[in-house]
């Protein structure tokens, strides 16, 4: 038996678009990993960029369960001592910044390694409202509310 190993160059990237408007950012978080680790496809390997891209728009209306957007909080350092800085899921909304809200999500789904630095960068488009400048991608739309009922938070 032979094993083939494919090259970076073999593989086609496509891209997704998902609505993020009432869905559980957890969820939402978990299943845009999968796509950009490229772990629904065939030719999955741990050490090449096989994953798609993915825009996700409305990320504005997100929601979290039970109370994390008051409690839940989100750290970190600026090199000086006594320089930790903390905010909540509502400060970040407050201060129109709600597309890092799914950016850290993502993040502390995928391994801190050069390769998914580079995929966070170059295939995760994050944008507030349902406008995007990505048409000419063709990007498959994802229902992602219609995969399970567990994935719309009705608040």
């Amino acid at each position: 038996m032979k094993t083939s190993i494919l090259k970076k160059v073999q593989f086609e990237k496509k891209w997704h678009l998902i609505d993020a408007e009432n869905v559980s950012v957890g969820r939402l978080a978990s299943r845009i990993t999968i796509i950009l680790k490229g772990k629904n496809k065939p030719q999955f390997s741990p050490n090449l960029p096989v994953g798609d891209g993915v825009i996700v728009i409305n990320s504005d209306k997100i929601k979290f369960t039970g109370k994390k957007n008051e409690e839940k909080m989100y750290y970190r350092h600026t090199g000086h001592p006594g320089g930790l800085k903390e905010t909540t899921p509502n400060l970040l909304k407050d201060r129109k910044k709600s597309e890092d809200i799914i950016k850290k999500a993502i993040k502390g789904m995928l391994p801190n390694t050069p390769l998914f630095r580079d995929l966070m960068k170059n295939s995760l488009k994050v944008y507030k409202n349902a406008e995007h400048p990505h048409e000419s991608q063709n990007p498959n739309v994802i229902d992602f509310k219609s995969i399970s009922r567990k994935n719309v938070v009705n608040v």
